[in-house]
């Protein structure tokens, strides 16, 4: 399970995020959804250790992550943000196989090696492993970026857009491999996602936030209806039925109809479910 208790970070006078408190389900996907600027990659990014909360803490499988040592902490999460940008060019194989290093320190031995190529298997990549990576098109390279995180064989993953840039169909054949990661490897992947549709269609929990705080949490059909949507998002949204189950049709509003800022709800307001409900 993923536990912030208190968690704040804060951005000069005027810009802080939290306190989140929030227990998150493990096994399956936790897609984190909410507008520009809600707070979401800098939770996700301080789950992973990448910036330290100004207050609070983070248990991820029972590990203070902040105060861990490092190596243990890399053994039970790992992060993959959205600016992956390598200055030296590594082929698909050498890009996954920094996933080992935790392991390794940089001297692979044959487990290593196997772990890589379980990886670059599950990702579809073994055609490509030898190719360099700007040589690849923006699909490949991102599945490239999830086989190295996946390599490092952590109970708990952590992606920041990983649909970024990404089509239709690519943003697919991505979730649909992730799905399957967290339900054949069972792997916790908690994922910020924009696209409320992708987010309902595979994760099995969600997360709303704005301004920095969380505004509801539960699953798929507890977050997706019109009313809720509309209220985090700002903009009208209606939810119709289909045959792949609900789906959210956005479209324009008037300036002068448009939704203030959303807060956390009142006791009028739908109830988050208790936290005792979230173990899972």
């Amino acid at each position: 399970m993923i536990r912030l208790h208190n968690v704040v970070k804060r951005y000069g006078t005027d810009v802080e995020i939290g306190p989140v408190s929030i227990d998150l389900p493990a096994g399956g996907i936790v897609g984190l959804v909410g507008p520009n600027g809600a707070g979401k990659s800098t939770v996700l990014t301080m789950m992973g250790r990448l910036l330290t909360p100004d207050a609070g803490t983070i248990e991820i499988g029972g590990l203070d992550v902040h105060a861990a040592p490092t190596r243990h902490v890399a053994k039970t999460v790992s992060i993959l943000r959205q600016e992956n940008h390598f200055v030296t060019r590594l082929t698909v194989r050498q890009l996954v196989g920094f996933g080992r290093f935790p392991y390794s320190g940089g001297r692979l031995t044959q487990p290593d090696e196997d772990k890589i190529s379980e990886a670059i298997d599950f990702l579809d990549l073994t055609d490509l492993e030898q190719r360099f990576l700007d040589q690849l098109s923006g699909g490949q390279r991102q599945r490239a970026y999830v086989a190295m995180v996946l390599a490092q064989d952590t109970d708990y993953l952590l992606l920041d857009e990983p649909l970024n840039n990404l089509d239709a169909q690519h943003s697919v054949q991505m979730m649909q491999q992730l799905r399957r990661a967290a339900d054949e490897l069972g792997r916790t992947i908690v994922i910020v996602l924009h696209d409320i549709n992708f987010a309902a269609a595979y994760s099995d929990y969600l997360v709303a936030m704005d301004d920095g705080a969380v505004v509801v949490h539960g699953t798929p059909d507890e977050i997706v209806r019109d009313d809720v949507l509309t209220r985090i998002f700002r903009t009208p949204v209606t939810v119709v039925d289909s045959p792949s189950g609900r789906f959210a049709v956005y479209h324009r509003t008037p300036p002068e109809t448009a939704h203030p800022p959303v807060h956390p709800p009142s006791d009028k307001e739908t109830p988050m479910p208790p936290n005792d409900s979230l173990d899972r």
